[in-house]
């Protein structure tokens, strides 16, 4: 008995030591890879991996095998090795980062990068300025909650048209205090991942309705992920659902990507530089017409009905939007009302509504004394162009 069981322990002895050659081996052969893309910056890389904390190495390992090459023959020691300092310090400090698998960890908490925009070294600085925002948050829904709810009103920036890039970076937006839609998922992204919430950008290069581009954010929670906005509705919650559930899944162009720090299944098309190939990303197109589906199970059109989407201006000759109270009524009866997109909400935002076809409608909404306006519209047999209003001639 006592010879079996020393045999079975010189077994174990030394398959565990084994095993660990060829971990040693890869690493080596990672890192002459590494070196050698690096070319004139190896240098710098080196002293990341001289330098970095045992606990560090796995995720620095993987965060310069996957570098873009952009990044890794320019980006600077300091820059990566504050990167990773500060991501893990949010993974030693919150409890829903603790928890994390390592692969969620690396490709969507570490990275410091969503897409192309400038490299800025912003994990302190957003790591101190959410970090008191999910000090008392006792799981990731309210960690994402807390970010969310408060990110507009603690960063102070807001969508606008006149930002100076469409990918602005997150320090060139703070600067400007204006995004597009790209930028501000830049700025929740990262705000996300500085207090260890595994986040990542996703977007469409065309809705299939023609009426351009369109990005946000999805977060990680427990083998799932969920979408939201620098505006939130809510966890799977936004105007653009519809859009997204009518996508084209045989079209690239219409497809619904997530972007990826590690190579995936395709690659994320930049509108602003449809020749870029960098930035992996994964097609998450099914999912969301699932979930759009899901969703109009539990309202249902009936075959009579239609989605009518409004939009208010403050003149016919000025393309400023304007939020408004809409009310829709038919033979006089109110049958529904809402508030039309503002000039800071998103282009392809519109106020939607459940309406009968080829119906006569009254819309009414006032002017900026006040003044009680009216629009007749009559429906179609299906959903066509939004219907435009304006305030003034």
């Amino acid at each position: 008995m006592l010879r079996i069981t020393f045999f079975f322990f010189c077994i174990t002895i030394i398959s565990c030591h084994t095993s660990k050659i060829p971990h040693a081996n890869t690493d080596k052969v990672v890192l002459e890879k590494i070196y050698s893309r690096a070319g004139s910056n190896a240098e710098n890389i080196k002293n990341v991996i001289q330098n970095v904390p045992k606990n560090q190495k796995p995720g620095a390992l993987f965060l310069l095998n996957h570098m873009p090459e952009k990044d890794i023959t320019t980006l600077t020691s300091e820059f990566i090795s504050d990167q990773l300092n500060w991501a893990y310090v949010a993974r030693d400090e919150f409890s829903w980062c603790r928890t994390l698998p390592d692969s969620v960890f690396y490709n969507e908490v570490l990275p410091y990068c969503s897409l192309d925009e400038n490299r800025d070294n912003w994990r302190l600085q957003f790591y101190k300025t959410f970090k008191p925002l999910v000090r008392d948050c006792r799981n990731l829904y309210q960690a994402i909650d807390s970010v969310n709810l408060n990110i507009q009103k603690v960063l102070g920036v807001d969508y606008n048209v006149k930002r100076s890039k469409v990918n602005n970076s997150p320090l060139q937006a703070i600067s400007e205090k204006m995004a597009t839609c790209t930028g501000l998922s830049f700025l929740l992204v990262n705000a996300f991942r500085s207090v260890g919430i595994p986040a990542r950008i996703a977007g469409t290069p065309m809705w299939t309705n023609m009426r351009g581009n369109h990005s946000w954010v999805e977060v990680w929670i427990n083998g799932e992920w969920y979408f939201t906005e620098y505006y939130p509705d809510g966890l799977n919650k936004s105007w653009f659902v519809a859009d997204a559930g009518r996508a084209d899944i045989q079209n690239p162009k219409h497809w619904i990507y997530a972007a990826s720090y590690k190579p995936s299944q395709t690659y994320y098309p930049l509108v602003w530089d449809l020749a870029s190939t960098e930035i992996h990303a994964e097609n998450v197109t099914e999912r969301y017409i699932r979930l759009y589906e899901k969703q109009m199970e539990k309202e249902k059109l009936m075959e009579d009905e239609l989605w009518a989407e409004i939009v208010l201006y403050t003149s016919s000759t000025s393309n400023v939007r304007i939020s408004r109270k809409i009310t829709i009524k038919s033979k006089d009866k109110e049958v529904d009302f809402g508030y039309s997109p503002s000039a800071t909400d998103d282009l392809n935002k519109y106020l939607k509504v459940r309406l009968k076809k080829s119906t006569p409608y009254t819309l009414e909404y006032t002017d900026e004394q006040g003044k009680v306006l009216s629009t007749e519209k009559t429906t179609g047999i299906q959903a066509s162009e939004p219907i435009v209003l304006y305030v003034g001639k």
